[in-house]
């Protein structure tokens, strides 16, 4: 972890909080007290900002500082508005593919998909705003840069926004070992939302029964499952090979 990557005390995190900062997510020292300190935690709530209460020594662990019990991750890429990011698609003439991933927590599993997903032509990556890579220095240089360019939707409310790109126009395909091997041209072309899940617990099954296809990697030579970052690579590639095809 960088030093860059957090700032700590009352006035530092008002001031990076009142100067634009992008804060990914607050750890605060549990039943601490303040009105400063409280009226702090209510800006930022309003702000959807994740906010973890947490034991003085979890803190401690970060910073052996002055933390005054509170300690924000900056994070070095803004968050982008998901409705935004499709309504442009739409105005330009282009199908919407997005990548939505369900508890991806591992940094550097994150940041080799968003690496792919730049590379494949993704117009965003949507996260949850608990259970979800941190996205600070360690990120950024897994995913080679990419998340310099690639747009990140962080939600606090991931069903929410798989009913919306349902609702605008997306077919939610699932990444799973529960789905049927990816065969058929043009199933995947089309404006495409593409869901994967984590390796230990897969997709959320309230998720998977919002997607109109589950679908699995064909794979052999005794191999039950992927790297959910090749696994990505692999997705993004088919759905851009056939746009690819469908356009031609």
């Amino acid at each position: 972890m960088n030093a860059d990557d957090f700032v700590y005390g009352i006035h530092a995190v008002a001031e990076a909080f009142q100067a634009g900062k992008t804060i990914d997510r607050v750890i605060l020292q549990r039943g601490i007290k303040g009105d400063q300190l409280q009226s702090l935690v209510r800006e930022l709530k309003q702000q959807a900002v994740e906010i973890r209460q947490v034991p003085v020594e979890a803190i401690n662990k970060i910073t052996r500082k002055n933390h005054q019990g509170i300690v924000a991750y900056i994070s070095p890429t803004p968050f982008y508005k998901l409705d935004e990011i499709i309504q442009g698609c739409y105005d330009l003439g282009k199908d919407p593919l997005v990548l939505v991933l369900d508890k991806i927590t591992d940094v550097r599993n994150f940041g080799a998909i968003c690496r792919s997903a730049l590379a494949f032509g993704a117009d965003a990556v949507v996260i949850p705003s608990q259970h979800a890579a941190r996205i600070g220095s360690d990120a950024m240089k897994t995913s080679a840069g990419a998340l310099h360019t690639l747009k990140v939707c962080k939600t606090s409310n991931l069903k929410a926004d798989l009913l919306y790109l349902s609702h605008c126009g997306c077919k939610l395909v699932a990444a799973t070992e529960k789905g049927h091997e990816i065969s058929g041209e043009g199933v995947l072309s089309g404006p495409v939302a593409l869901l994967m899940g984590s390796e230990e617990t897969g997709i959320s099954p309230e998720y998977l029964k919002m997607c109109n296809l589950m679908v699995r990697i064909p794979i052999g030579h005794g191999m039950s499952s992927l790297n959910v970052s090749v696994a990505a690579g692999i997705m993004l590639y088919e759905v851009c090979r056939q746009r690819t095809i469908s356009q031609s």
